[in-house]
């Protein structure tokens, strides 16, 4: 039986297998005619929405012919298409890293000699221009926009930073905040590589400034990409280290509550019910504080997602009622409510369709699941895609549910990069 016969025999037409895995109908058309293969990350998708194993699709597959043209451009595979964001991002923090660490080490008399008039701003003046950019991350749908404009700041920040002595310590603060936002941006894009790496710098330059709520917040999202590749006692030992610094630092802020609510999650995923409750509990701490207790930049913690991250921690933990019940309730919300934050509400509809799976209800699974998939597409978020990961491996049986395994099919290609051909 060959691609196209197996699709007609589940009713599927080229249209709407296309739709499903995020192709062209033209791309399903010439998989089937063999003129082209899918890509590696395109047949997971492929064989969980035809409902075979991946060595059955290779059998379905006609073997390549090369055909010329564009498309024989795209069977020879050709370079990946990622442009230069990252490895302008890698870039310039070996830059920063050097300039910082030159300017620390020289006597005032030879740094001073550096400036040689490349002063392209004061340290106010990229803080105020951080803080722009931190609300336009916050407010942005498609968080990896924000990328050109973070690029172009480092690139400032390091000609300051290489130019003019005075001031270095907040320039130094100033290069801390922009590598935490710009490992924001490789977070949500799922390039944990690149954000590990702007953590890493971020908290190297909060030392350096001796910044503790700067650092700790740095180890804080460094945790995070501990977390997202399951490495929950590394994240653990992080969020130790982040509680201390939070403690040297200032009593007005709340980043150590917000350390609290992350370590929760860490606990959760190390199953131990009785420390994550006890975290969290200290995390609601932070509603006595006067004010919000952030920056709206790097430190924003407020305790408004707290109903959430509660509910998370539950689903983690599998205590089922408490976690449907909390995520339900921040559904209606804030910014969830009024539909101004796409992707943290699609995450706690993807958490109130894994409480489906977990108890083997496909009903709630593709309810609440469909909405998710439709926000996850709206926000193009990787953070969310991530989550739906972890949604899909708990489908299991439920897969044999015409619908389960559809949403399944959506999930995966959701997690697949987008390469017609």
């Amino acid at each position: 039986m060959g691609l196209a016969r197996r699709r007609k025999a589940l009713g599927y037409s080229q249209e709407r297998l296309a739709q499903l895995l995020g192709v062209d109908r033209t791309t399903v058309g010439r998989w089937e005619s063999g003129r082209i293969v899918p890509q590696p990350a395109q047949r997971r998708a492929l064989a969980a929405v035809l409902e075979i194993s991946l060595h059955e699709l290779d059998a379905l597959l006609a073997p390549p012919r090369p055909t010329g043209g564009a498309d024989q451009g795209r069977l020879s595979g050709g370079p990946p298409d990622a442009g230069d964001s990252d490895e302008m991002i890698r870039r310039e923090f070996l830059r920063l890293l050097t300039v910082s660490g030159a300017l620390a080490a020289l006597p005032a008399e030879e740094a001073e000699a550096l400036a040689d008039g490349v002063r392209r701003g004061t340290p106010a003046d990229f803080t105020r221009m951080n803080g722009h950019l931190w609300q336009v991350y916050q407010l942005a749908r498609s968080k990896r926009s924000v990328h050109p404009v973070v690029r172009d700041q480092l690139t400032r920040l390091t000609e300051a930073l290489a130019g003019n002595r005075g001031g270095t310590r907040s320039l130094l603060i100033a290069a801390a905040d922009l590598f935490q936002l710009a490992g924001e941006v490789a977070f949500d894009a799922d390039r944990h590589s690149d954000a590990a790496s702007s953590y890493a710098l971020a908290a190297s330059l909060s030392k350096d400034a001796g910044a503790y709520d700067l650092w700790a917040c740095a180890l804080v999202r460094h945790a995070y990409v501990e977390m997202a590749e399951h490495r929950y006692t590394q994240a653990a030992e992080m969020l130790g280290a982040a509680e201390a610094l939070a403690a040297r630092g200032d009593s007005a802020l709340s980043t150590r509550y917000w350390v609290a609510s992350v370590r929760a999650e860490a606990l959760a995923g190390l199953g131990d019910l009785d420390a994550c409750e006890r975290a969290l509990d200290r995390a609601e701490e932070v509603q006595g504080l006067n004010g919000d207790g952030g920056n709206g930049g790097w430190l924003r913690f407020d305790g408004s997602r707290l109903a959430e991250e509660r509910g998370a921690r539950y689903v983690r933990l599998e205590r089922l009622d408490l976690a449907e019940s909390t995520l339900k309730k921040a559904l209606g919300q804030g910014l969830l409510a009024s539909g101004q934050s796409l992707r943290r509400r699609g995450t706690v509809l993807a958490g109130l369709a894994a409480v489906g799976a977990k108890r083997g209800d496909p009903e709630q699974v593709v309810a609440y699941g469909s909405q998710a998939v439709e926000l996850a597409r709206t926000s193009a978020s990787g953070y969310v895609a991530r989550r739906f990961r972890d949604l899909y491996d708990e489908f299991g049986t439920l897969r044999r549910d015409r619908r389960v395994a559809e949403l399944g099919a959506e999930i995966v290609a959701l997690s697949t990069p987008s390469r017609e051909g």
